[in-house]
């Protein structure tokens, strides 16, 4: 794995969590938390995602194999929804909004839900682990920088929402949104790279010359 790699894979795993993006939400489920409790808060949602993360790059995989699932087909399929989950935040409610609206019903449980799922592990995320942690694809020492690379965007989101009033006086839900959007942008051209890799594995086509 070179460093166009690397940076490709941290770009791709910083789009599909949106560190930023997440600092709304925590804003708002911390709303009527103490002060003192908000760095437990911050810490206890990003542990969860960390969990459901890592367990799917772990075994993501295998329990597609079991399913009789090819990576190909899976590939392609994850490119198409990642690309619709691209397009909502290009063109739709920007995240930020959407999930500060789920966050209303119910912000005693914010930590969990919708901060550490689907805030922060996202449908998407989970997704796109799987795809960069390919067994098929990419040798251990591979997987391995790429979880080095999932943990340190992981740690970024971390230290944006112990930073979330700072950063949100500075940016506020205009700023948040514009972010969310161009990293549907990154998002949705990934996808497509994603899914031309994926019918080329398959071999519904030939990208080589």
């Amino acid at each position: 794995m070179d460093w166009s790699d690397v940076v490709r894979d941290f770009l791709t795993i910083f789009a599909v969590i949106d560190p930023i993006g997440s600092v709304p939400v925590f804003l708002f489920a911390t709303a009527k938390v103490p002060p003192h409790l908000h760095k437990r808060f911050a810490l206890r949602a990003v542990l969860i995602a960390t969990l459901v993360l890592f367990g799917f790059l772990i075994g993501g995989q295998f329990v597609l194999e079991g399913l009789g699932v090819r990576l190909g087909a899976f590939q392609v399929a994850g490119g198409i929804i990642l690309f619709l989950f691209a397009l909502t935040m290009i063109f739709g409610e920007s995240k930020p909004s959407a999930e500060i609206h789920e966050a209303e019903k119910d912000y005693l449980s914010g930590a969990v839900f919708p901060l550490a799922m689907p805030s922060i592990a996202s449908p998407g995320a989970m997704l796109g682990v799987v795809i960069l942690t390919d067994n098929n694809r990419f040798s251990v020492a591979e997987q391995s920088v790429t979880a080095v690379l999932l943990l340190s965007v992981l740690l970024f989101t971390l230290v944006f929402l112990l930073m979330a009033q700072r950063i949100y006086r500075v940016i506020g839900t205009t700023g948040a949104s514009v972010i969310s959007r161009v990293m549907g942008i990154i998002l949705a051209t990934i996808a497509i790279d994603s899914i031309l890799q994926g019918l080329e594995v398959v071999g519904a086509i030939s990208l080589n010359p």
